[in-house]
Order: structure tokens, then C-alpha cells, then sequence
């Protein structure tokens, strides 16, 4: 009958909806022990301890994703609001606007170009060249790109995680060795290269830099849909 119970529970939408808002509340509850350390990063746990349930349970990808597919869905809305911090503080980037500009175009170019650049060098299939261009922008964005690119969103999707993760645990020891203390090109800078993970550690360590690296990551997603075309 348990045998019966689980087989039943494993195919369940629901369970691993459920799964997954539990790990992520424990990802969040961990992260608040030591506030602000980028170790602690709730992403990379929670990827991790979903990783090792499935493999566990011998559960497949796909049967995860019925049930992770509602939270998956919100990943449209939420880049869609990305246009309300620039718009509550339109007046802030317009002063600024001609430094943005230069700032998110070189790195936007900077981002894809090396990206593809290296990829071919080292003979990278032309689905795995496109499936990494967009790395730098928000999944969602991201995934789009690459599926428009006849590339692998799944792969997409992964490296986009990675990407941000390694920029949330680099960015503020990187940003204090360099002595940048202007913490609205400290988040601009943030946002551009590694998106929402990025930014949601730029949040942590100051509002202003918070700000900055959710318009830079709006903006970049624009601009990176039609970087690409360039080299690829």
C-alpha cells in the first residue's frame, strides 16, 4: 500500500510544487543565518537539494517539471515588471543616461561576443555556441534567445543560473579590490552581467545598487535579442 502511496505521490503535479516552495524556504531561512554572505546563496541550494531528491527518488526531469512549471510560468511576469524600477526613478537614469548607454552597450557586446568568440574557438557545436550567447540576460529572456537560436533552453536555462550565481559570490569582493564605491555603477555593473541572481545580491548590499542592477538587466535584455543576431 506505500508502495502504492508514493508511485502515486511521485507523479503528482502538486508534489513537487510543493517540494520545491519547501526547499526554497529552507534556502531562504539558511541564507538569513549569516545575511549578505554570497555562499549562501539560496539558488545554488535549492538547485542542489532538488538535484539530489530526484536522483534519490529516481524521479525523471520531466515529471519534476509538471509541478515546477507554475513557477516556472511566472518567470514572464516577473520580466515584464522589471520595467517598474526604471520607471519609478526615470528622472535618476535620464541625468545619467548617456554613461548607461555606453556602460550597457559595451557590456551587453562584451557578454555575447567573448562568449561566442570562445565557444567557437574551442569547436563548440553551433547548438551549444547559441544555446550559451545569451547567457548574460534573464532566464526567461534568455531561453527565448536560444529556442529563436536553435539552441537548447534547458542548456540555457543552466548556464544562466550558473552565471549569475558566480556573479552574486565575485561582485562585491571584486567591487571593493577595484575600489568602486559608487554603488549605482557597482549595481549597473552587477546587472549586466549576472541578471536577476545578481541583482537580488545587489539588493542585499545596498537599494541603490539594487536599483541600478534591475534597469541594467531590464535594459540588457532588450539590447542582448539583438546583439545576438550579430554573431550568430
Amino acid at each position: 500500500m506505500t508502495d502504492g502511496l508514493w508511485v502515486y505521490l511521485a507523479t503528482s503535479p502538486l508534489l513537487w510544487l510543493a517540494c520545491t516552495l519547501v526547499v526554497w524556504l529552507a534556502a531562504t531561512g539558511l541564507a538569513g543565518l549569516r545575511p549578505g554572505n554570497p555562499l549562501l546563496n539560496p539558488i545554488l541550494f535549492s538547485i542542489a537539494a532538488i538535484a539530489t531528491v530526484l536522483c534519490v527518488t529516481g524521479i525523471d526531469y520531466a515529471t519534476y517539471f509538471e509541478g515546477a512549471q507554475f513557477i516556472h510560468f511566472l518567470l514572464g511576469p516577473a520580466t515584464v515588471a522589471l520595467g517598474i524600477p526604471l520607471y519609478e526613478k526615470l528622472a535618476l537614469v535620464k541625468s545619467n543616461l548617456l554613461p548607461l548607454l555606453a556602460a550597457l552597450f559595451v557590456g551587453s557586446l562584451t557578454a555575447v561576443g567573448s562568449t561566442v568568440f570562445f565557444s567557437q574557438l574551442f569547436g563548440f557545436a553551433p547548438e551549444v555556441v547559441a544555446s550559451l550567447a545569451p547567457k548574460s540576460t534573464t532566464a526567461a529572456v534568455a531561453m527565448a534567445i536560444s529556442s529563436g537560436l536553435a539552441g537548447d533552453p534547458a542548456l540555457t536555462a543552466a548556464v544562466v543560473v550558473l552565471t549569475g550565481i558566480c556573479g552574486a559570490i565575485v561582485v562585491t569582493p571584486m567591487m571593493n579590490a577595484m575600489r568602486i564605491k559608487d554603488y549605482s555603477a557597482r549595481g549597473f555593473a552587477v546587472g549586466l552581467a549576472s541578471h536577476g541572481i545578481g541583482t537580488a545580491r545587489a539588493y542585499s548590499v545596498d537599494p541603490v545598487a539594487g536599483l541600478f542592477s534591475g534597469i541594467a538587466m531590464g535594459l540588457n535584455a532588450v539590447l542582448t535579442s539583438l546583439i545576438v543576431h550579430l554573431f550568430l
